[in-house]
């Protein structure tokens, strides 16, 4: 047996020293890769108040099946989850579509990058003074969303229905100041996307988000008289991160424990036809 040096004493406890140090990175959690990796084991998801909250504790049943603990921050309106987003107080929101997405970028310069798609919810025309939308009279009025995404998606959906015509090229962000053509000289009241279908009294018509919808108490089977096709449709709601943790192992989780038949089940239950799913 050889006896070890003097010399080599030192070496040796310095090996054991540097294993421990390891051992003890690990249990707290650190890793070579970094804290922020290693604790991605439970995220924070952005939601939408209402439905959405049923839907999420089916996600969250099934992301802890592979080891993900998701938890759900409930948000009131559209505008805070992408700052939460961006401020790293949530890692991921789940609420929007791309020319939603699009716009809070070209206004605010967000990174922040879709990762899979969750569903889609057909905007609507309702109306508890008209059955459809040839009723609608002269100079009647309907409330639109006055964010610019879902404007652009109600004003298509007016012109769809013959209510209106848009100058050529204004695509999915239309706003009022596109309308070309108006024989009905409807009156376009412009109105936050939330007080939309609560006005719905008041108006002759209106254009309201599914969502906004049920929470205002509108029946979409006996009140709603148009809505937008499926086919083709660029309003898939997703799952969306910030850019540079797009690659993150926990977000392919996330998005396959969304991608579900039980999730598909859950939307059929809380939204009663109204949301389809859109993977």
């Amino acid at each position: 047996m050889q006896v070890p040096s003097r010399s080599s004493e030192p070496n040796r406890r310095a090996v054991l020293g540097l294993l421990a140090a390891t051992a003890a990175m690990l249990t707290l959690g650190v890793g070579f890769t970094g804290g922020r990796a290693m604790a991605a084991e439970s995220v924070k998801v952005g939601i939408m108040a209402g439905e959405d909250e049923e839907i999420w504790k089916v996600v969250a049943a099934e992301a802890a099946k592979n080891g993900l603990t998701v938890e759900p921050v409930v948000f009131s309106d559209y505008v805070q989850p992408n700052e939460a987003l961006v401020n790293d107080e949530i890692q991921a929101n789940a609420f929007q579509h791309q020319p939603y997405l699009d716009a809070q970028i070209q206004q605010h310069g967000y990174k922040i990058v879709p990762v899979g798609y969750t569903l889609v919810q057909p905007i609507g025309l309702y109306s508890r003074k008209h059955k459809d939308t040839a009723e609608i009279p002269e100079g009647a009025a309907i409330g639109i969303p006055n964010d610019p995404s879902n404007a652009g998606r109600a004003l298509n959906l007016l012109q769809a229905q013959g209510l209106i015509k848009l100058r050529e090229g204004a695509g999915i962000l239309a706003t009022a100041i596109d309308v070309e053509s108006n024989p009905k000289n409807i009156q376009i009241r412009e109105l936050d996307a939330g007080i939309v279908g609560r006005s719905i009294d008041d108006l002759d018509a209106g254009v309201v988000n599914t969502d906004w919808a049920l929470k205002s108490g509108i029946d979409p089977d006996k009140e709603r008289i148009a809505q937008e096709p499926l086919e083709n449709n660029p309003y898939r709601n997703f799952i969306a991160v910030r850019e540079d943790e797009k690659d993150t192992p926990w977000v392919k989780t996330l998005v396959a424990a969304y991608q579900t038949d039980a999730v598909k089940d859950a939307l059929a239950k809380w939204y009663k036809g109204t949301t389809l799913p859109a993977w």
